[in-house]
């Protein structure tokens, strides 16, 4: 029950607490937090489901990375040229995004057509199990008033110190 109250109106929770949050990120003990990180990311995984969400989905964009292009374009039978053409744009960071939100590939009922072949960045998202949390606090900030299991994954480290 404690959980699904701590999820409750999460976004403007959230954004209430960004300074909290980039307080607590710069002044915390990283070997303390990495080891919590596993049990913390399964439980929000318990209680949030991205299909309900997809916000990461509709408002922005992975990276593209050389690899993901390949792997991409080879499963929509297309060149990488023209994957690159029809679908992505560069960013101001040199980067290859979307061209346009919601992403391309994500369906009505909130599911990736390309899923299993999806950008490593997908994959990783949304770093709530891995030392980016705490290397990059910028990005943990902004995934935090978009995605509803950085924003647990945050609360959940704070409270426990």
């Amino acid at each position: 029950m404690e959980d699904l109250q701590l999820l409750e109106n999460w976004e403007k929770k959230s954004a209430e607490h960004q300074k909290l949050y980039k307080n607590w990120l710069s002044r915390v003990n990283k070997n303390k937090v990495l080891k919590q990180l596993p049990e913390l990311h399964e439980a929000a995984f318990e209680k949030i489901d991205c299909l309900t969400c997809a916000n990461c989905c509709k408002n922005y964009s992975p990276r593209f990375k050389t690899p993901d292009i390949k792997r991409i374009s080879k499963y929509l039978g297309m060149k990488e040229g023209v994957f690159i053409e029809t679908y992505l744009n560069l960013d101001s960071d040199g980067d290859y995004v979307v061209r346009s939100t919601p992403c391309p590939f994500l369906g009505a009922d909130n599911y990736c057509s390309i899923y299993d072949h999806r950008p490593s960045d997908c994959q990783r998202f949304p770093y709530t199990d891995e030392d980016v949390l705490i290397k990059r606090p910028q990005i943990t900030l902004k995934n935090s008033t978009f995605c509803p299991a950085v924003y647990y994954v945050l609360e959940k480290l704070m409270a426990n110190g």
